[in-house]
């Protein structure tokens, strides 16, 4: 029995393939939404996401058993009834997961049922990188370097599977309810993604025929093409690292001048082993700040700037596109991402946590170790942290990121006839300027929430007491 749980693709799963070997397979997958200490449910756009890729796995593999309910008891009682010997899964990291997992392992082998689990999800194992001491790391260029010394084997062949989900009735996945219907908030998500390991290797195909030459310098620019939108691929495990990182190198080995942007591509793939890193080897990275230090910093409550920002009515067009984009579409472009967040935490002083309980909600490609390492760099609280001082302009980030606006146009057409030098700071135009455009801020656009260089200036006073507590000593995880 094959149990599927972020890794729902047929090639390079050394769970399935294992399973292949052996004889018929029963593919298994669970939706468990059982409470768990440390666990969440899925957020609304991942359920949405997973419904599509289950369709097309079950269609892949010519069938698919689904059950609903608590995974510790499901998989035994699948095994009883099928009759299975031997139980395989590709391990997730997340700190519930990694407990709940050894802890069925103990009992199907105490049963006599072989239990094997398999790395299906990252490049290495968290715990094969290790420091000059023997520890993990908190930083992540040595990490990385250290990666690099390591060799990624080529992904095997697809194996052939036979199916076999007699002897037991499954649920079906319209039962499950996974996408929305009334109303369809989801409806535009089609539009911009196919979910499934054949949507995934279309998409990374397109982006290595065209999105890779110039990453490294276009890929901070939200209006250009030159960004891989592999993530919610690689969290469902539709496509694994292990591929992109071949077919990447296969793609540099007949263009050796694109090795820059390969380099700059894959050094993303590692921000992704270090967060996975982070999380196995700090498991209360999602409810604590890894620099104890910040437990004194003063964050505002203020549950009308959360929700502006959430609606993307900061008065900030940059910032605004983005979370107008992340509504729309699941996904928010990656310099955006960290604009946005800055915004949350630094201007609005509203918890890091804030932000990244809307994200895992309101992302397809939502997955634990990547977003709270992320929302905690940008706060200054994590591993590996942006500098407290870094705060970052909006303005400024989409003049320079954005210089014709057309992101900002894209996403915010109530302001799209202002011109290049007032689009990104329309409470700086003339008046003159605004009526001409047709907007009236604070009706047709909301006026600021705040002045940057007041938000700056106690974002910073804040930041003075984390250095007061912290000088002299070196952060460290709670």
């Amino acid at each position: 029995m094959v149990w599927f749980r972020q890794d729902l693709r047929v090639a390079d799963n050394p769970a399935l393939s294992f399973a292949a070997a052996h004889g018929p397979v029963i593919p298994l997958y669970v939706l468990d939404e059982t409470p768990a200490p440390g666990g969440r449910p899925l957020g609304a756009a991942s359920r949405w996401w997973l419904h599509g890729s289950l369709e097309r796995l079950a269609t892949s593999l010519g069938g698919l058993l689904l059950l609903r309910g608590e995974a510790a008891q499901l998989v035994p009682e699948v095994v009883r009834r099928t009759g299975a010997r031997r139980v395989v899964w590709n391990r997730c990291y997340e700190p519930y997961a990694v407990e709940r997992d050894q802890a069925l392992k103990a009992r199907l082998t105490a049963t006599g049922v072989q239990a094997l689990s398999f790395n299906g999800s990252l490049l290495f194992e968290p715990w094969e990188i290790r420091t000059g001491e023997g520890g993990p790391f908190r930083v992540y260029s040595p990490f990385w370097r250290a990666c690099m010394k390591r060799n990624v084997p080529a992904p095997p062949e697809r194996p052939a599977v036979r199916p076999s989900t007699a002897n037991f009735a499954g649920d079906s996945l319209s039962s499950w309810g996974l996408r929305p219907v009334a109303p369809d908030w989801a409806a535009g998500f089609a539009q911009a993604w196919s979910p499934g390991e054949a949507g995934a290797q279309r998409q990374l195909r397109e982006f290595l025929s065209t999105g890779l030459n110039g990453y490294a310098e276009f890929r901070d620019h939200p209006q250009l093409p030159h960004v891989s939108r592999l993530s919610p691929h690689l969290h469902f495990g539709e496509l694994s690292p292990r591929q992109v990182w071949s077919a990447t190198r296969a793609l540099l080995a007949r263009r050796p001048a694109l090795l820059p942007d390969a380099d700059k591509f894959l050094a993303e793939l590692g921000w992704r082993e270090f967060a996975a890193h982070l999380l196995y080897h700090f498991p209360n990275l999602p409810t604590c700040n890894w620099r104890q230090a910040f437990d004194t910093y003063p964050w505002a409550e203020n549950p009308a700037h959360l929700r502006a920002w959430q609606k993307g009515e900061t008065g900030y067009p940059l910032v605004d596109a983005g979370m107008r984009e992340l509504w729309r579409t699941g996904y928010m472009h990656n310099r955006v991402r960290m604009i946005a967040a800055s915004f949350l935490v630094k201007h609005l002083r509203l918890h890091w946590r804030e932000g990244e309980s809307w994200f895992w909600d309101t992302l397809v490609d939502a997955d634990l170790a990547n977003n709270v390492a992320g929302w905690q760099w940008v706060a200054g609280s994590g591993a590996d942290a942006a500098p407290y001082f870094r705060i970052f302009n909006p303005i400024e980030q989409g003049r320079r990121f954005d210089p014709a606006g057309a992101y900002v146009r894209k996403w915010c057409p109530e302001i799209a006839a202002l011109g290049n030098a007032h689009i990104h700071a329309p409470f700086a135009a003339p008046a003159q300027v605004l009526r001409t455009a047709g907007i009236v801020l604070g009706r047709t656009y909301p006026a600021p929430l705040v002045d940057h260089a007041q938000a700056r200036t106690e974002a910073l006073a804040g930041y003075r007491l984390v250095q007061e507590r912290s000088r002299g000593k070196r952060g460290a995880p709670a």
